[in-house]
Formats: structure tokens, sequence, C-alpha cells
């Protein structure tokens, strides 16, 4: 399939997986590239520092389908690093809502505004990973990417595709396996036509060389692959060891006054969906109760939801909605605008997680984005 030369394709050349250049690599993924590549993901037009960036970040640990519709509001929401550096954290938040990793926004909002403070965009590594939110990998996607200089990444699909191809037992969340992959990704990085190199490697693993069902008949490193050639290749990359995640039980509290509003509590700017909108939240029914009776808001009417989960990289949340009406006109005391009474259309412009989101549009009868 591959063998074929057409056009100005550049030539694939097949060798064992012992003898496998670095050349040979390289030029076998870079023709496979001008054939099979995607070229039109809106973050490769109009290439930028700040583009490459904001989609390097967002691809962190999430697919492309579910990134463009969000690269594609944030640009056009912020066009220029500037515009993103001006802009309030909860309209950040706000975008972002629904993408997960929220850390990303508050670290790519901080960023911004200190790059728009320096009066450039940084143009070292060094600089680059001074920066909140990017790392080696990121840094190495924009220095490649948008500046053309030669800097090697190792973003998940990349670790995928070298250990396969390469044979590399062990999970590459190790210290010694991921400096050992760290080399060897340097050492098949060109320095010429890097830019297209970087895209090449990160779209092969995400495209072809996939988690599951790899699709290794369309793959230019077939002939060479220590994982095909062995026909082993569910073995690579090692899982991360198993381990049990911890339960966490929580109570949502959905409180609605007269007037049709809803209490919504900003939690604190780090940890879990720091910085965004959320419910009051308790350790239990009775404790929710007592809180509403504390702030002299008695209540009309209760219903408790069924149960939910949510699922973090480190525990499991189970939550227990609880919808309760309040008839007393008189406001709690806010503290520094950090508890608010929202109607509905105002809840729609703000940064909710996304099983808020769901809550407030699903068990609530409001209708928001």
């Amino acid at each position: 399939m591959f063998c074929k030369n057409e056009g100005n394709s550049r030539p694939y050349s097949f060798f064992r997986a012992s003898s496998m250049t670095p050349t040979a690599f390289q030029q076998n993924i870079l023709a496979w590239f001008d054939r099979y590549g995607r070229k039109d993901l809106p973050w490769q037009k109009d290439i930028t520092p700040y583009r490459v960036w904001l989609s390097e970040t967002m691809l962190q640990q999430t697919q492309v389908a579910t990134v463009i519709p969000y690269f594609n509001s944030f640009i056009d929401k912020f066009p220029t690093l500037e515009k993103l550096a001006q802009a309030p954290i909860d309209e950040v938040l706000h975008l972002w809502s629904g993408l997960g990793y929220y850390a990303r926004a508050r670290n790519l909002h901080k960023a911004a505004q200190l790059v728009a403070e320096q009066g450039r965009f940084p143009e070292t590594l060094h600089e680059l990973i001074q920066l909140p939110g990017i790392g080696v990998s990121t840094a190495g996607a924009i220095l490649s990417i948008a500046f053309k200089n030669s800097h090697p990444i190792l973003d998940g699909n990349v670790k995928r595709l070298l250990t396969r191809f390469k044979g590399i037992a062990g999970w590459p969340g190790n210290s010694k396996v991921n400096k050992r992959l760290w080399a060897i990704s340097a050492s098949l990085t060109p320095v010429h036509q890097v830019a297209d190199y970087t895209q090449a490697v990160m779209d092969l693993g995400a495209t072809v060389c996939t988690r599951s069902k790899p699709v290794c008949i369309s793959c230019p490193l077939q002939s060479h692959c220590v994982a095909k050639i062995t026909n082993n290749i569910s073995a690579y990359p090692t899982p991360k060891p198993a381990r049990a995640l911890p339960v966490r039980q929580l109570t949502f509290l959905i409180l609605r006054n007269n007037a049709g509003e809803i209490l919504l509590e900003k939690r604190p700017p780090t940890g879990i969906w720091g910085g965004l909108w959320s419910l009051p939240e308790f350790d239990s029914l009775e404790s929710a109760r007592t809180w509403c009776l504390a702030k002299n808001m008695p209540i009309a009417a209760l219903q408790s939801l069924p149960s939910r989960r949510h699922t973090f990289s480190h525990y499991h949340l189970d939550y227990t909605p609880v919808l309760v009406q309040t008839d007393s006109a008189v406001n709690i005391v806010m503290e520094a605008n950090q508890t608010v009474w929202y109607k509905a259309e105002q809840i729609s412009d703000l940064g909710l997680a996304a099983p808020i989101k769901l809550l407030l549009k699903h068990d609530t009868g409001e209708k928001h984005d």
C-alpha cells in the first residue's frame, strides 16, 4: 500500500527493524504524512506560537474531535494572546467548561498574562518551561511547529508509537522508561523539516498506532516495528499498575428561591474544578438541611435525586443532588461575591464543571448551553 510513490510524495525505504536509521524513520513518516496525514485541522492553519500552544494544551489527554469546537470557540473569543491575557478568568473557564482538567485553563490564562507583560513570546525551551502549564513536550511542539526549531516531543501518542516500534517494556510513566523514551525521541527528531515531522509523528500515533485496534496495515513503520514483528502489539505500552480508586461521597444542594434563581458558589482557585462555579456541597443531606436553616432559608420543598458518579483521575465522586425550594425573601450574606443567586439566563455565561452543568440542565429544567 505504501511502497508506491506518486507525484511529489517522498519515497519510502524499508529495512529490518534492527537496521532502521533515524533518516529512514523520518523519511517513512514524512512520506506517510504527505499522503495520508491530517493537514486541515484548525490549529494547522494560520500557524502562530499562540495557536500551537493553545491546541497543544487542549489536546493534553483529550481527543482531537472533542478539542476542535472548543479551539474554534476559544480563538473566536480570544484571537490573540493579548486578548486572552486581558480576559477575566470567568470568561476563560466558561469557554473551557466541559473540556475537563481545568488547571490547563487557569495555567493558560496566567501564562498569557506573563507573556503579555514580557512583550514577546518565548523562543527557547528554558523560557517556555518556566511558564505555568508548559512542560517539555508542549514546549518542544511549540518550538518545532511554530518556530521550526528542532526539539523532540513525547506526548501520549508518541510514547505509544515509540514503545511499540522499539519494543520498550515498562510503564512509560516510570522515570527510567520515560528517560529512555525521551532519548529515543531525540535521536529520531530531524534538524530539517521538523515542523512537518512533529505533526506527522503525533498524527501517526493518533490515527494509526491507536491505543486499541491499531491499523498496522496502514503504518509506514510496520516492517520495522518490534511489536508488529513479534506479534505482541497488545503488550505495548505496558499499562499503568492498577490500583483501586478511593470513593468520595457528597450531597449537592440545588437551592431555588421564589424568583427562580439558583444559588451557586465559586470554588477556590486551585484544586478540583478550581475557579469554576458549582453548587453548595455537603457530606450528608442532614448537613445541607442544617445549613439552610442556619442561613434563614426555610425549606418549603425537598426532593432527593438519584445518586451519580463522576470519576477523576485519582478518585470516584459519588454525589446525590438534592432539590430544595425556599420561600425566604431574605438573601444570604455574600462572601466576596463567592456565593451568588443566579437566574437561568445568567448561568449559561458561567464556567461550570460538566456534572454541574448537566444537573442544572436536566434536573431543574433550565435551558442553557
